[in-house]
């Protein structure tokens, strides 16, 4: 891993294996199946819930810093903690959680390479226990909103051709075909996408066991589509977490200076009127 610009921000099945108990070390789950980590799971993980965790489950937004802070206060999570994040699809929202845990500014992120499918192929120790932890008192910075994306930014982007647009779903999705992948319910009520989007789906970048791919392969997966680290880039999908992965590639992967997620993605663009759209 040390090819990549941040290799820190990434630790393999084996690191998390031996270190699973090392004090100073939280490691958390974060799945599209928030059922998943009841069957079975790092043993000393905590789970995190996206659709009731890591939003605000009254208006559409990322979790406040208030709701942060309790967050991170339960889990036991000091600011000096290192947070090991992994999960299912190859870690969708568990890179959604790294972006949030660094627009709040959390220094010491990072995510279990290959995620829980790596962990399950190798045979790796499972456990059903949930454990305690101690409550702290946990303070977070002010958000760092460089790294998030708007309405109004994508608009101007589109417009003005200020950064490239990376559409990171199905190519089926992109061309709206489909509004969303089978048995996903957040959907949209016009298929298509952002008029001069390139389409680079997410998978691309992964390995079949769920790690990521080289740095050359990465670069040259961007490249092809004219995604190079002198043009600023902002990524979107369908709600934003498969364009946190990408975004996450993007920045500590490939080093880009100025990459931003637009976690609004399709459900915001594809439902509203008058803003075009290009199949």
């Amino acid at each position: 891993m040390a090819e990549y610009a941040h290799p820190e921000v990434l630790v393999s099945t084996q690191w998390v294996d031996e270190h699973k108990n090392d004090p100073g070390i939280r490691i958390v789950e974060v799945d599209v199946d928030t059922s998943a980590y009841e069957h079975g799971h790092i043993p000393g993980a905590i789970a995190w819930n996206w659709q009731t965790q890591l939003c605000d489950t009254v208006r559409r937004d990322i979790i406040s810093k208030e709701d942060f802070e309790k967050l991170m206060s339960e889990s036991g999570i000091e600011p000096d903690t290192t947070v090991i994040l992994y999960g299912d699809n190859n870690n969708w929202f568990a890179a959604w959680a790294f972006w949030q845990l660094k627009i709040y500014g959390h220094k010491s992120v990072k995510l279990m390479n290959g995620g829980r499918k790596k962990w399950l192929s190798e045979g790796r120790e499972l456990t059903k226990e949930v454990p305690k932890v101690p409550r702290t008192n946990y303070k977070a910075q002010d958000p760092d909103l460089s790294i998030r994306a708007m309405m109004q930014d994508v608009y101007k982007a589109m417009e003005n051709k200020s950064a490239v647009l990376v559409d990171v779903r199905s190519p089926a999705e992109f061309t709206g075909e489909i509004l969303a992948p089978p048995g996903l319910p957040e959907t949209c009520q016009r298929g298509g996408h952002i008029p001069g989007a390139k389409n680079i789906p997410w998978g691309l970048v992964c390995n079949e066991d769920g790690t990521f791919k080289s740095a050359d392969e990465l670069k040259k997966i961007y490249a092809e589509k004219g995604v190079t680290e002198d043009k600023p880039v902002i990524a979107y999908c369908r709600i934003g977490e498969r364009s946190s992965h990408t975004w996450f590639v993007l920045k500590y992967l490939l080093g880009y200076k100025d990459v931003r997620n637009y976690d609004g993605s399709w459900t915001e663009w594809g439902n509203m009127v008058g803003v075009p759209v290009e199949r």
